[in-house]
């Protein structure tokens, strides 16, 4: 199949841009005596004003502009390491000064967005395609840009995913996968180091000079300094809702907040690795996690073009794959793929954060909508299902690749067993996605890849994906995205079991972020921060919900969890480092108090990661 590229001039949809929020809530507009200032969130629960007051600035300010106009400044308040200078340059931070002048208040007006669309959901009003963007959805004609002059991306059947420091970024471009997700998000813990740290290693590797040795004195090195031997590169930055706390952005008014952390990752890596990429036969690729809608989409693709334009770098350079990892997005696929055409290349099935989002739109809409144990949501819920077909479908008809989600199952080379299960989990899975129209899937372990990669020569053979391969027998609609019921009716249940492995992760998972550590293994699953989202968020649920456990009859109570809370931390080990006791702290904090936290990473970040132990350099 030959995918064509739209020609109308970017921005000119043929639906109303500024349309309100139809099928989804009221819009902001028409709620009466409402008003919704840029970067206000007018709920009980609103967190602190991300803007502070005007102060001067101390040494290291460095503007958007060498002109004598007066332009935002970015200043770097972190701690200084060895060769954080060659990252945070003076140029590299004159452009981020200069995204954060364009894009700073419109990110902010689309998270106030977010909360008011989330509080409708729970009010009552159940998500729906948007009727003002019919047009995009009805138009046979248009395609987005998929693989096509983009090296490197039209082979994706095995990715591998992990965070990017400097032992892992070796282990993933040694693993033999097509491409390696570089994640700075969910499978990384933001402290500074890490932040920085992780830009350093893609630098290196980019350039094939990457090297580490660990404490032991073992040395891990590329096993090619020529990057079109290796994976290619695919970076996730940190999500819209993200800050980076160790840099603070001025504007033109003198009004001082901490960066975004979204277009720090992203801003950093495409300034420095942009033209190396080009040059050495890849490009600059990124995945964009928890978008919304299109509108959020939108804005990341007005900020690929004013990157593409302040470089010199052609436009439709920059290719983005976004996860659909949230409930309102499932609803936005085909227009999300519009808004980014030039630069999309597919889209993502981030299942476990799509678990986690459709939790948190229905927590408070009664037992219809209560998820059973998470161990038991499997991928042919009938919901689940419905979510994956139609991102296949809608992926294909419109040119772009389908990559499906991470089984979360890893081996133990020290456990036969284990590592037998794991492998059997994963090609089940696999075997699924790959009959399903997906052209590539996600792995958490290299020993997981040629497992994975069978599945899927086994569809494929010798073709690089099944783009071409349409899915017109899919017909997905409101009810079966929204039957979230489905999973119950199918036998899975709420557990004692459940309850108690959801504190035990969320727990022991928030601990190892507090100490650094984005992705952990925990038993025998490869665990990110989605887990522990989805751990607490079912705990908070089934409180709401008045939930009662099938096996022993019990309702799930505050009490009842504090008390499997206490005699969960009493049963971890205590080692130097520990962060159990704030890591319960902040489990108590968004799971068992009424206010629910569309997060639980940004307060834990702000109260307990900056200027912890782990966040010094």
């Amino acid at each position: 199949m030959t995918a064509t590229i739209d020609t109308r001039p970017q921005g000119a949809n043929p639906f109303d841009p500024d349309a309100g929020l139809a099928g989804i809530g009221t819009p902001p507009a028409a709620r009466t005596g409402s008003t919704v200032p840029t970067g206000a969130v007018p709920t009980p629960s609103t967190p602190p004003a991300r803007r502070s007051a005007p102060r001067s600035l101390p040494n290291g300010g460095v503007g958007a502009s060498r002109t004598g106009a007066r332009r935002g400044v970015i200043t770097v308040t972190g701690s200084v390491g060895p060769r954080y200078a060659e990252i945070l340059s003076t140029d590299a931070l004159q452009f981020l000064a200069m995204l954060h002048d364009r894009f700073d208040a419109a990110r902010d007006e689309l998270i106030a967005q977010r909360q008011l669309r989330r509080q409708d959901i729970a009010d009552g009003s159940d998500p729906d395609f948007r009727a003002s963007t019919r047009p995009v959805r009805d138009d046979p004609h248009w395609r987005v840009a998929g693989s096509r002059r983009a090296p490197g991306l039209e082979d994706r059947r095995v990715e591998i995913t992990g965070p990017t420091d400097p032992k892992m970024t070796i282990n993933a471009l040694n693993s033999g996968a097509r491409c390696w997700l570089a994640d700075a998000e969910d499978a990384s813990s933001p402290t500074w180091p890490n932040v920085v740290e992780g830009q350093l290693a893609l630098h290196d590797a980019i350039r094939g000079s990457l090297s580490f040795t660990n404490e032991a004195g073992k040395e891990y090195t590329l096993r090619s300094a020529d990057i079109v031997d290796l994976p290619t590169i695919v970076f996730r930055p940190r999500g819209w809702h993200l800050d980076e706390a160790h840099l603070r952005y001025t504007d033109a008014n003198g009004i001082t907040s901490s960066a975004l952390g979204s277009l720090v990752d992203f801003g950093l890596y495409f300034f420095h690795n942009a033209a190396e990429l080009i040059a050495r036969g890849r490009g600059p690729y990124f995945y964009l996690p928890k978008l919304e809608g299109y509108k959020e989409a939108r804005l990341w693709n007005e900020v690929f073009e004013v990157a593409q334009d302040a470089l010199g770098i052609p436009r439709g350079t920059i290719r983005a794959t976004v996860l659909i990892e949230t409930l309102p997005a499932a609803f936005e696929m085909e227009e999300i793929l519009y808004e980014l055409r030039e630069h999309c290349a597919g889209l993502n099935a981030g299942r476990w954060d799509y678990l986690f989002s459709v939790i948190k739109c229905f927590r408070t809409r009664g037992d219809s909508y209560v998820l059973p144990d998470r161990a038991q949501v499997t991928m042919t819920a009938p919901f689940m299902r419905a979510y994956t077909e139609l991102l296949v479908a809608t992926c294909h008809k419109r040119g772009a690749h389908a990559i499906g989600g991470m089984s979360a199952f890893i081996p133990d080379r020290r456990n036969p067993e284990v590592t037998r299960q794991a492998f059997q989990q994963v090609a089940a899975d696999k075997k699924r996605e790959a009959g399903d129209g997906f052209d590539g899937t996600w792995v958490a372990h290299p020993d997981l890849i040629p497992v994975a990669e069978a599945e899927f020569d086994a569809v494929l053979g010798d073709a690089p994906n099944q783009v071409s391969r349409q899915r017109p027998d899919v017909v997905v609609g409101q009810h079966e995205l929204l039957d979230v019921a489905s999973a119950r009716r199918a036998g899975a249940t709420v557990t004692s079991a459940g309850l108690r492995s959801n504190v035990s992760v969320a727990v022991r998972y928030i601990d190892a972020w507090l100490r650094g550590t984005g992705a952990a293994a925990l038993d025998n699953l490869m665990e990110d921060a989605a887990t522990a989202e989805i751990s607490r968020s079912q705990v908070w649920q089934w409180i709401a919900s008045g939930t009662v456990t099938h096996d022993d009859q019990l309702p799930v109570t505050r009490e009842r969890v504090e008390t499997i809370l206490l005699d969960v931390v009493a049963s971890l080990p205590s080692e130097p480092g520990s962060r159990i006791e704030d890591a319960a702290a902040i489990f108590r904090e968004v799971a068992l108090q009424d206010d629910f936290p569309a997060f639980l990473t940004s307060p834990a970040y702000q109260a307990h990661l900056v200027d912890s132990p782990a966040d010094q350099v």
